[in-house]
């Protein structure tokens, strides 16, 4: 990791980039992807499954079957693991719900607002290096919980053509019955535009790699929602003298075996602290399967050395970290300091990994500094928002002269008219 100590606030953008790729370039991949499979359908599918996961496959869907007998192939510590987080995100989500909202704003106008469910949505699951059932969890709950009426899970297929049966099985507990072999830019695209095999949706949620965000956002642009631009993974850890070497390390590497592109930063009061955090890095580094994958992400990363928490704080939120981890002794002042994060995790014994599995929040989180714009995923992804408003006739009378006044100063007299017609019957039937 390279260590910068008190750098100067301009160099921060620069010297805290994420590793990405131009987006211009990563475009000129994904759009004949895109444009493919739309002109193609399920041919292209499979054709992408070839190319790119290395496998044939006949049916672009799941068997309902396989589905159903998924538990048949997942251990029982991972099936009571995963019901487990099933519960536990069920909880958190469930507490989301809002009520319906009714008031009469002045007598006789009456404001309503309620909830409604997207009825068909995407839900992507990468799964090119590691299976993750745990995003199916993430974004099925809070699309059951929300009355989303067509679920369509797009995750690709293994070299035998199979989806994983842990991703199968976490799809039976939700409840999801149709589970597309399909990944990278392609799976978006086929959500996008629809196929033989896969019903057009009206908005793609799911994290993925640099072509899978491109991917959403031209398939933004032709009209379909997506939940945010989540791409590569991160975490920033702000460690003091209170928290604990091992940990902080773990912390770092959780996020480096994502993938090579992925970014950990780490801020320190000291050098002294960096240096103890560096030392277990490579200690622990040694142990992990995926230590090549975590070298690479090691490269792009930096420990970052500032002993002015104010200016501590304003590079964080600058940064607006996916994951963000305080552990320092200031920790209350600290999180009310934070105004840029996607999840926050607080202590010593709050391992980023319980957000990406089990504590309940969701994992599926924006990237690459969009936090400070967007917030992750939660029951309020899955629905859309509709007004009402009722008036009588005397909330017309009362509100009447308003708009007619207003609507003549904006020169749009159809708009008045549309109220003085009203009033002139009323005024009439008075009579």
């Amino acid at each position: 990791m390279k260590i910068l100590v008190n750098p100067d606030k301009k160099i921060w953008k620069k010297e805290l980039a994420r590793p990405v790729q131009k987006t211009k370039d990563i475009e000129k991949i994904v759009k004949p992807i895109m444009k493919k499979v739309k002109r193609q359908g399920d041919k292209a599918l499979r054709k992408f499954a070839f190319e790119y996961d290395h496998v044939e496959i006949d049916s672009i869907m799941v068997d309902p079957v396989d589905i159903k007998n998924s538990g048949k192939h997942v251990e029982k510590a991972l099936k009571d693991a995963i019901k487990t987080a099933k519960s536990n995100i069920e909880k958190f989500h469930k507490l989301q719900e809002a009520p319906p909202l009714s008031t009469e704003i002045m007598k006789g106008v009456t404001c309503m607002r309620r909830s409604v469910a997207i009825q068909k949505v995407g839900l992507y699951v990468p799964g090119g290096t590691a299976p993750l059932f745990s995003t199916v969890l993430m974004l099925g709950i809070p699309a059951k919980l929300a009355g989303c009426q067509e679920i369509i899970l797009c995750t690709p297929p293994d070299q035998k053509g199979q989806v994983h049966p842990a991703i199968l099985y976490a799809a039976k507990l939700i409840g999801i019955t149709k589970v597309i072999k399909a990944g990278g830019a392609q799976a978006i695209a086929a959500l996008a535009y629809g196929t033989e095999s896969v019903p057009r949706v009206d908005k793609i949620f799911g994290p993925g790699n640099q072509y899978v965000t491109a991917a959403k956002q031209l398939a933004a642009k032709k009209g379909v929602a997506i939940d945010m631009p989540a791409g590569p993974s991160e975490v920033l850890v702000y460690a003091d003298e209170t928290a604990i070497p091992a940990f902080v390390a773990a912390d770092l590497l959780s996020q480096a075996e994502h993938g090579a592109d992925s970014q950990v930063i780490l801020v320190c009061p000291s050098e002294k602290i960096v240096n103890n955090v560096i030392v277990e890095v490579n200690r622990q580094l040694e142990q992990l399967p995926r230590q090549k994958t975590a070298r690479k992400a090691l490269e792009n990363s930096v420990a970052v050395v500032i002993d002015d928490m104010d200016i501590a704080l304003e590079l964080i939120n600058e940064y607006a970290p996916e994951h963000l981890i305080i552990n320092i002794k200031e920790e209350d002042k600290a999180v009310k300091g934070i105004i840029n994060a996607g999840s926050v995790f607080i202590g010593n014994f709050t391992p980023e990994s319980a957000g990406d599995y089990a504590s309940g929040t969701n994992h599926t989180l924006p990237t690459n500094g969009y936090a400070k714009s967007y917030s992750g995923v939660s029951l309020d992804s899955f629905v859309k928002k509709i007004t009402y408003q009722k008036i009588t006739e005397e909330g017309l009378r009362g509100l009447g002269p308003v708009i007619e006044v207003m609507a003549e100063n904006e020169q749009l007299m159809a708009h008045k008219q549309a109220v003085s017609i009203r009033l002139n019957y009323l005024d009439k039937e008075k009579e």
